[in-house]
Formats: C-alpha cells, sequence, structure tokens
C-alpha cells in the first residue's frame, strides 16, 4: 500500500470500521525542490518528499476532520477512531453530507488536461543554474544596486480522493517556476520590483534571463517617485494586477458568503456587474492551466461555465453544502487541503478581452494613474467600498510623465467594475486570463 489511491480508500474503509456513517478521504504524495541564490552562489537549497493524509467523517449530520502526514495502517485506524468520537460531539448541521450517487463524475480525460509533464524530475544543479542566470541578468542591467533574491523551484503531486458514495479519482500536477526580485538607486532612494514565471511544463517557462532582466528594468522605473495631486482620475490597472479586480468580484459571488449574505453581490444574481459585451468564464479544463481539474473535491465533474454572461451574473461559486443552503445546485467547486474543510473555490478564468492595446488605453485616458503595484487592501465586503495602496506611472497627454508611489486609490467595486475598459494584453498560460483595465472615476490621495 504506497499510492495515494491506497492511502485514500484505507482511509473511508477504517472511517467505516470505527463507525462512521459515511466519509471522504483525500491523500497527497509530492516532491518538492526549491533553489535560492546569491551573488552568484547558493544561498538555500531545500527538498521535500512525503505524503499527507486527510479525513472527513460523518455521524449523522455531524461531522470531523482529522489529517496526517503518517501513512501507517495502525496511523488510519487511530485517525478514523479519533475521527468519529469527535463527530460525535460535534453540533448537527442539516447541510453535510457527501453527494449523491448520481451527481459523481463517472469519466474524465486526465491526459487532455496536461496537468503534468513527463519530463524528468530536473536536477538540483539546474535549478540552481536558472537562478543564477536570472540573477546575472539583473546585476548586468546598469542601475541596480543589488539583487535581493533569485530563485527556481519545482513541484510535483499525486492527488488521490475516495469516498464511501462509491467516488474515487486521482490524478498528477507538476509545477516549474524562476522569480527574481531586483533592487535600484541606493539608501533612502531604493526602490524594487520583481519578474517570475512558473508553468505547469518546464519546457514553456520564459529564460531566465529574460525574468531578471525583466525584473531588472521594473525596479529602475520606479526610482525617483512623485505624489500626484489629490482628486478624481481615471485608473489604469496594469495587467500584471489588473486580476485582483476579478478577484474581488470572485469573493463577492463566493458561495459562503452569499449563504452569510455578507456579500455586496447579494442580491445581485442576474444584474449587471459588468458591461455589456464583457463575459467572464471559467474553464477547469484548459490545457496547462493551473487550476484545471477533472473533478472537485467532492467528486463532481467539473466543467465550463459563464460566471458572467454579456455582463450579467449569473451565478455564484458553489460546493455541495453552501449549494443546499441556498437550495441550488452545485457549480462543482468544491476544494479541500488535507487538513481543512470543504470550502468553493474558482478554477481557470478569463475575462474579455479589449481590441486596444494598453498603450491605446493610456492615449484614450489623457490624464490619470497607470498602476503597475498595489499593498494592501480594505475591502468592505458588504458594501463593496474598495480602498488600496497604489504605485505605478502618472500618465499625462495619454503619455508616461514619472513614476508614482505612496498613494491610495479608491471607489466602489460595484461602480468601477461597470465601468471597465479591456486591453488586448492578457497572457493565455495564466490561470486568470485578464488584460489590463481602464476604470474610470476613482479618487486618488495624493499630495
Amino acid at each position: 500500500m504506497n499510492t495515494p489511491q491506497d492511502f485514500a480508500q484505507a482511509l473511508i474503509e477504517a472511517a467505516q470500521k470505527a463507525g462512521a456513517d459515511a466519509a471522504d478521504a483525500i491523500a497527497i504524495t509530492g516532491t518538492a525542490l526549491s533553489i535560492d541564490v546569491r551573488e552568484g552562489k547558493l544561498e538555500q537549497a531545500e527538498r521535500a518528499e512525503g505524503s499527507d493524509i486527510g479525513l472527513r467523517v460523518f455521524v449523522g449530520q455531524k461531522t470531523a476532520i482529522v489529517s496526517a502526514s503518517d501513512t501507517r495502517p495502525e496511523t488510519m485506524q487511530a485517525m478514523a477512531e479519533r475521527a468519529v468520537a469527535m463527530a460525535h460531539e460535534a453540533p448537527e448541521d442539516p447541510y453535510v453530507g457527501l453527494a449523491d450517487s448520481s451527481q459523481l463524475a463517472t469519466a474524465w480525460d486526465v491526459a487532455a488536461l496536461e496537468l503534468a509533464d513527463p519530463s524528468p524530475e530536473p536536477a538540483a544543479a539546474t535549478l540552481q543554474d536558472d537562478a543564477r542566470r536570472a540573477e546575472a541578468a539583473a546585476q548586468a542591467v546598469r542601475g541596480i544596486s543589488q539583487v535581493q533574491s533569485a530563485s527556481s523551484s519545482y513541484s510535483a503531486q499525486s492527488v488521490a480522493l475516495a469516498a464511501t458514495n462509491g467516488f474515487a479519482g486521482h490524478y498528477e500536477r507538476t509545477s516549474r517556476s524562476t522569480s527574481c526580485v531586483a533592487i535600484g538607486g541606493d539608501g533612502l532612494g531604493m526602490e524594487r520590483d520583481y519578474d517570475g514565471d512558473s508553468r505547469t511544463f518546464q519546457s514553456d517557462l520564459r529564460s531566465p534571463e529574460e525574468i531578471g532582466q525583466t525584473a531588472a528594468e521594473r525596479a529602475l522605473e520606479r526610482l525617483n517617485p512623485q505624489r500626484p495631486q489629490t482628486g478624481a482620475y481615471p485608473v489604469l490597472f496594469d495587467e500584471r494586477i489588473a486580476a485582483s479586480l476579478v478577484g474581488h468580484l470572485m469573493s463577492a459571488i463566493n458561495g459562503t458568503s452569499i449563504a452569510r449574505g455578507a456579500s455586496w453581490l447579494r442580491d445581485d444574481m442576474g444584474a449587471q456587474v459588468l458591461p455589456r459585451g464583457m463575459s467572464l468564464i471559467e474553464d477547469p479544463h484548459r490545457a496547462r492551466a493551473g487550476a484545471s481539474r477533472p473533478f472537485d473535491a467532492e467528486g463532481l465533474a467539473t466543467r465550463q461555465r459563464a460566471i458572467v454572461d454579456d455582463g450579467c451574473l449569473t451565478g455564484w461559486t458553489l460546493d455541495l453544502a453552501n449549494a443546499r443552503k441556498l437550495g441550488l445546485d452545485s457549480t462543482a467547486n468544491a476544494a479541500r487541503s488535507v487538513s481543512g474543510g470543504i470550502h468553493p473555490a474558482a478554477w481557470n478564468l478569463t475575462l474579455t478581452q479589449g481590441t486596444q492595446t494598453r498603450a491605446e488605453l493610456m492615449a484614450q485616458m489623457g490624464t490619470g494613474l497607470l498602476v503597475t503595484s498595489m499593498i494592501g487592501s480594505t475591502i468592505n465586503p458588504n458594501t463593496g467600498d474598495y480602498s488600496r495602496g497604489a504605485a505605478g506611472w502618472w500618465v499625462e497627454r495619454g503619455e508616461l510623465a514619472y513614476p508614482v508611489s505612496g498613494v491610495t486609490i479608491a471607489g466602489n467595486l460595484r461602480d468601477m467594475l461597470k465601468t471597465l475598459t479591456p486591453a488586448n494584453d492578457a497572457r493565455p498560460w495564466l490561470s486568470r486570463v485578464v488584460p489590463s483595465l481602464l476604470v474610470e472615476g476613482l479618487t486618488l490621495a495624493g499630495e
């Protein structure tokens, strides 16, 4: 017994022997390697290998969750006994429970999703060389005072789910990444920025030289920032951070928030939330995408859906329990960790792109702020009031004028999302494919 499928099956059998009415289990085995380089030399190397298992048991309408990293049979039996004992003491929840067998995924094509790179695991020396090359490329750019970090990593996981309702599923996933953080200037005038790339397939990864150079150029662009006058201006969210706006929308339609009534979109099913002509598509079956999966954490078949269709909100993001609370069907968006409970989570998202480049949107905005990075976040989940620290470029007459830092932008998400104008620069390999977005009339707190 040494595969995650074996572990998951053994857990639910142990739960039934311990007196559980029903149970489901997750088992993950994996390897992770990470290399950090500083000044051309190895600074840190980490490798982790192991197995993690999690069990959820049901006694009537009571439930409990336990987890461990020890996969011996006696440990699994002890886990099951403790979980059942815990469930007996838990409060009843009328909405918990496994999926009905008729709801379960019965067929899927993992190979078509290309979740795992069949290439061999990279050697530590290869990862170190990637990090070193990224650092060297950044250091070679004139004006860079130091490279704060240069890293390269690889991970591979094998994930299995099993439940007493008859579901059993398994898939593998890999990830390869390189990143670099560069610092320009000196003393109190230092500024830093980064670049990085993470892909499922190693062959898709951008070169370390490109990553290092881009990090350096971005850091230098931030030197000698100014603060514009306080006022109301259009704001262009660069493609690097524009997905955060979609993230706020997804948080507002998460089933947990809706069921609690703690969302500024709780009454907006079927209402217009984006401009006409814009849609937000969720597609868990995109090949080589980081959030793709054949089934969700409750064994339901994942599927493509239009979360926003022609500007109108079509539904929430739901797992089974929150769907039952709302009298709806699950959207197969259940996620779970080994030690945590089930919760709704979004898969791959794609926002409708526009026809203009970012430069053309800058020309359209005339005078305003191009945001390239953000810090902090104050979002009122009930009203959608929005306030975030920002840095980027001040735009005058459609052209970049000077770098900006230490400003705050504020507005209301409901109003902001309805005024979006998208560019055409989204990166198609990301799990959230979102272009640069122009938003009208935000309040900017500067000088």
